[in-house]
């Protein structure tokens, strides 16, 4: 028998999506508790502290709870809720953020999964900050939306029930600019200030885009789009999962599509530019049921076992 995964809340949106995931391997034996103890205290430490690893779609205080249960065991923790992005002692989860990371993730006990926004822009921004081309004290915006299954169980609800339908389009939230994810956002994109975060859910199941628009002329050497493409194609390069589109093929196109790696673990980044006004706009788009969370924990799982990161995981959209 493999590996023994437990996933702790696999009755919500992430957990369900893990376990579907999960539901064909052959290579590891899935943990579960039976319905009927499934609030009892007992049978969550039982379960977390059989399995080899345990991966944590909680609440955030359930989450803290979940992960000292298993402080004196051998238990191996990816947390997918907010509570330990930032934490001393847990790797961030995003393998693609630097060439080390992957190394870290392996050898990790403790592995912070990253927000679904914040995979985007930590994406697109850090490979500049690093390379130079942003500067870390540079004001930055994101504008984003977001699939309603973003918001988990309780508005997928609101929005499809046949009762009481959600009418509108789309809807701009975090209004008092202190959504929870601009710390991890700030920390691990290397910012010496938070960025101006507005996020939005639109009339939609799933699928995400996030937009950060550059004024490259108020930039440290003004950078040119063909220097910031440079500079993600060169840093996501052989990457199973993050891909660079062309600028002629971002040039091309009318529109994007939220939805376009729906069902993939897919990210694809876009440089758009109008080279007249000194101006970027950069976009990434993904799945954020995929690479904005189960898909992200499953990869992250894969590098922690060993295995091809790529198992059980779609790298791209049909065709």
């Amino acid at each position: 028998m493999g590996a023994r995964v437990f996933i702790d809340g696999e009755a919500g949106t992430t957990g369900l999506q893990i376990r579907a995931r999960l539901a064909r391997r052959r290579d590891l034996e899935l943990l579960s508790i039976p319905d009927r103890d499934r609030k009892d205290p007992n049978a969550r430490a039982d379960h977390l502290n059989r399995a080899d690893v345990a991966i944590l779609c909680l609440p955030d205080d359930a989450a803290r709870e979940a992960a000292a249960l298993v402080a004196d065991g051998s238990t191996r923790l990816i947390d997918a809720s907010t509570a330990h992005r930032t934490a001393d002692g847990w790797v961030y989860g995003f393998p693609e953020m630097t060439p080390l990371q992957p190394a870290r993730i392996a050898a990790a006990r403790f592995v912070a999964n990253p927000g679904c926004y914040p995979t985007g822009f930590i994406g697109l921004v850090r490979p500049l900050i690093e390379a130079g081309l942003v500067p870390a004290d540079f004001p930055l915006t994101i504008n984003a939306v977001s699939g309603y299954s973003g918001g988990g169980r309780k508005m997928m609800e609101a929005y499809e029930a046949d009762s009481d339908p959600v009418d509108d389009p789309i809807r701009p939230y975090g209004l008092t600019l202190q959504h929870k994810h601009v710390p991890e956002m700030t920390f691990h994109a290397g910012l010496a200030h938070a960025p101006l975060f507005q996020p939005s859910v639109g009339n939609y199941a799933q699928g995400m885009i996030d937009m950060i628009p550059l004024q490259t002329w108020a930039m440290p050497g003004a950078p040119t789009a063909a220097q910031i493409h440079d500079v993600l194609k060169t840093h996501y390069q052989g990457s199973a999962f993050v891909s660079v589109a062309g600028l002629q093929e971002a040039a091309a196109l009318p529109h994007l599509s939220a939805e376009a790696l729906n069902d993939t673990n897919a990210m694809r980044l876009y440089v758009f530019a109008n080279e007249d006004r000194q101006q970027v706009q950069l976009a990434a788009v993904y799945d954020n049921l995929g690479k904005g969370a189960s898909g992200a924990a499953v990869q992250n799982m894969n590098i922690m076992l060993g295995c091809d990161e790529t198992e059980g995981l779609v790298a791209a959209a049909a065709a």
